[in-house]
């Protein structure tokens, strides 16, 4: 078994294997594996020759070299958006379709640049490549973001390549959500399933190359409130979702049929809305996930008239209905890994509640915590189910591109990239 020791500051944690349980100076343990634990001590005071040593290094370390499969697309801008002057990562290859290879990323994409901030310089004059060559994309960065838009088997396949070429693979699809030994991951919620890497790189034949998918953008919204909350056993939530346009990867520029319409599907959004949440929730036994029997969830999927920002409204029934007080403690107090470690994109405050009536809103606080953090409202008794309450995520920031960053972010923590 390998050791590694991380420096956060003056605190040092020496693991083996995967990140486990945080012993603080408090005494108290977050845990977050079964399988390892860290130990926790305090570094101690550092010469002024040692400080200017570290910060020597610390300015001088190379970042890893990442390349976006798919990278014209919505999703893929957001990846290059969110990387533009990234402390870790280096956005040095982008990949797409036949079409595109070839040209410059700025011709490229051309008119059809659809975030609110400028195309990064950086990227402007990048050669995009056939996404199909794999060897050729792959020997040039450390590790790939994937936002392919193929058929499922497209996607399935492809992705497997890349690993197969000893490229690990964040991806943004949901083509291998429910692959056994694949990892999906909200890094607050079930850091503990990055334990399937081993297993999957023994069923691949790699030494370094796997993949990690992030969950449905819609269960951003509601998802993260509910674990919170697991020491009372939710066991009924009832939730619909109200789903902006970009998680269709549109603007109202090119879907003019949205601005005032709502259109009541989408297209298999409700299964994964109802069973992504229980396999976040599960846990690993024999090289897979062992989904979670409660809470059993039901969901209607509504796309909505807004440019970003998923909301749902949620009923919950628990095992042990806890106080309001106890609720708004918990959501409060909850944090994850990436709040321990201090993540470069991770939320400060995971879960912020508003006491307001008419929050959370999708336009006042999509943003707020870098568009990282989760938001709630409204809590209140309810005559049918224990409580209800709204939620709030930003679905192309902490539902998509963000959610893959921090997962990236996660894994060269734990020495996986």
């Amino acid at each position: 078994m390998f050791v590694q020791t991380l420096w956060i500051g003056r605190n040092r944690f020496t693991y083996p294997g995967h990140f486990a349980q945080i012993f603080l100076k408090t005494g108290k343990t977050v845990d977050f594996s079964c399988e390892s634990r860290i130990i926790f001590s305090r570094k101690k005071q550092m010469s002024v020759e040692e400080k200017q040593s570290a910060e020597g290094e610390g300015n001088h370390m190379s970042k890893l070299k990442v390349g976006i499969l798919g990278a014209t697309g919505m999703v893929g801008q957001r990846f290059i958006a969110l990387l533009e002057n990234h402390p870790w990562f280096e956005v040095v290859t982008v990949a797409a379709s036949e079409r595109s290879a070839g040209k410059t990323y700025e011709e490229a994409v051309g008119e059809r640049w659809k975030m609110t901030s400028p195309m990064p310089e950086a990227v402007k004059k990048l050669v995009v490549k056939n996404v199909s060559n794999v060897e050729e994309v792959a020997s040039g960065v450390d590790f790939v973001f994937s936002a392919v838009d193929m058929t499922k088997e497209e996607i399935k396949a492809i992705e497997e390549a890349y690993a197969k070429a000893e490229t690990p693979v964040v991806s943004n699809n949901s083509a291998h959500r429910w692959t056994d030994d694949v990892p999906m991951v909200v890094p607050e919620l079930n850091p503990e399933h990055l334990a399937l890497i081993e297993t999957q790189k023994k069923r691949l034949g790699t030494k370094k190359g796997f993949i990690v998918v992030k969950p449905n953008c819609s269960i951003q919204s509601y998802t993260p409130m509910l674990m919170a909350l697991k020491e009372f056993g939710p066991k009924e939530v009832v939730a619909t979702t109200y789903q902006a346009i970009s998680g269709a990867g549109k603007t109202f520029k090119d879907w003019p049929e949205m601005v005032d319409n709502v259109i009541p599907y989408i297209g298999g959004e409700e299964e994964k809305s109802e069973q992504e949440p229980l396999r976040i929730m599960g846990k690993v036994v024999d090289g897979k996930i062992e989904k979670a029997a409660l809470p059993v969830i039901t969901c209607q999927c509504l796309r909505v008239p807004v440019s970003d920002g998923h909301t749902a409204a949620v009923f919950v029934k628990f095992e042990k209905k806890p106080t309001k007080e106890q609720i708004l403690k918990a959501w409060k107090e909850f944090k994850g890994l990436p709040q321990t470690l201090g993540l470069p994109s991770a939320p400060e405050q995971f879960i912020t509640y508003f006491e307001e009536d008419n929050r959370p809103q999708a336009k006042l606080d999509r943003d707020l915590e870098k568009g990282m953090g989760v938001f709630a409202g409204r809590l209140r008794e309810d005559t049918v189910y224990d409580y209800k309450f709204v939620g709030l995520s930003h679905n192309t920031k902490r539902g998509a591109a963000g959610g893959g960053v921090l997962i990236a972010e996660l894994l060269k923590a734990q020495g996986l990239l």
